[in-house]
């Protein structure tokens, strides 16, 4: 094993003696043990000392991501615990199945020192599921998940937008095709991968039918204003991408008009700058409702507030809440519950009206 290998594995260690002696800014401990550590030169124990078998990592790891794809997850979702997990083997450098609980621990306490709660949290459930397969396959003897404890997460509240920020919105937008995305997000509380998959063939009346989180279909619905944003957005359209929200033809990015193309807020109206197939990714959409939040002076606008929005305002208006989680594509209505933004005043008249 190289000694930067054995340097790391003994500053997960330390780093977690020290979150366990209340020691609590552990970047800053983190950093000095790393300058303390450069200056000597580290042998482990011969007994001490465990092999790293070369490929057994990966093939776990390969049948872990298999047993995800078979049971449903998306690409998206395996992809992720690829991810997570090849940065886990490649910070420990061990075989999974002698990997301890102590060294999870350790691990998880450095995500901790320099990341979020929720973060750190996130690495810990996606171990958890590995491990956890791990031990129905009797790959392993012990779980040594079952010795860590989750992290706890604190709860921020998080803001929808009033009605005046909602058409502060609808006024800032440049083209029909912004106002469209805008509406669409507000009336039918898509997640951002659920608005660009969407096909024009999709929509039928009011109603659009979405592929959602975990692969499952639902159906949405479209409110007046978006209905007529739709309309508006489409009668420019002169292409034949399949897609309501279109990308730019890659053609034109690879060439020097690309930077006057850009400028160009409706280059969605000539056939000749749309992509024949592809669906405008996940970013743009995000960068087209940041800028419009700025440009209306609304701090920390974007797609999923809107989603959050959309929720909160069907809440207030009487949408019994089982009803909204599934407007949302929830399985379960704790997690409605998150989205949900209701102030004192919504609760007072809440109270009023049912409580007698």
């Amino acid at each position: 094993m190289e000694e930067n290998d054995l340097r790391g594995m003994m500053l997960n260690r330390l780093v977690f003696a020290l979150m366990e002696a209340g020691v609590t800014d552990l970047n800053s401990m983190k950093a000095k043990l790393t300058v303390i550590l450069a200056d000597y030169k580290i042998e482990p124990k011969e007994e001490a000392m465990i092999v790293w078998t070369e490929g057994k990592n990966e093939y776990y790891l390969k049948r872990f991501l298999l047993a995800k794809a078979v049971a449903g997850c998306t690409k998206k979702t395996v992809k992720c615990y690829q991810n997570y997990l090849n940065r886990f083997f490649s910070s420990l450098a061990k075989d999974a199945d002698t990997i301890t609980a102590v060294e999870i621990q350790g691990y998880l306490a450095q995500a901790l020192a320099r990341s979020s709660a929720a973060n750190a949290d996130n690495i810990r459930r996606v171990l958890s599921s590995f491990y956890g397969w791990c031990q129905r396959e009797e790959l392993i003897l012990k779980n040594p998940m079952n010795k860590v404890e989750s992290i706890k997460v604190r709860k921020k509240k998080k803001h929808a937008l009033t009605d005046l920020e909602c058409e502060q919105l609808r006024d800032a937008c440049r083209n029909t095709r912004d106002k469209a995305i805008v509406d669409v997000l507000l009336s039918t509380a898509c997640r951002v991968s659920e608005l660009v998959s969407i096909k024009i063939s999709d929509i039928e009346g009011n109603k659009i039918e979405i592929l959602g989180k975990g692969a499952k279909y639902r159906s949405v619905y479209l409110n007046a204003k978006a209905q007529i944003s739709i309309k508006n957005y489409l009668d420019e359209r002169k292409d034949t991408n399949p897609y309501l929200f279109p990308m730019m033809n890659p053609e034109c990015r690879s060439k020097e008009k690309f930077h006057a193309l850009r400028k160009m807020t409706e280059w969605y109206r000539n056939p000749d700058y749309v992509a024949p197939l592809e669906s405008m990714d996940q970013g743009t959409v995000e960068a087209v409702v940041r800028k419009l939040g700025q440009k209306c002076g609304i701090e920390n606008v974007h797609p999923h507030r809107l989603r959050r929005t959309c929720a909160t305002a069907a809440l207030k208006r009487g949408m019994p809440i089982e009803q909204v989680s599934k407007m949302l594509g929830h399985e379960n209505i704790s997690t409605t519950q998150i989205y949900l933004d209701l102030d004192e005043e919504t609760l007072a008249q809440a109270h009023g009206k049912y409580v007698t």
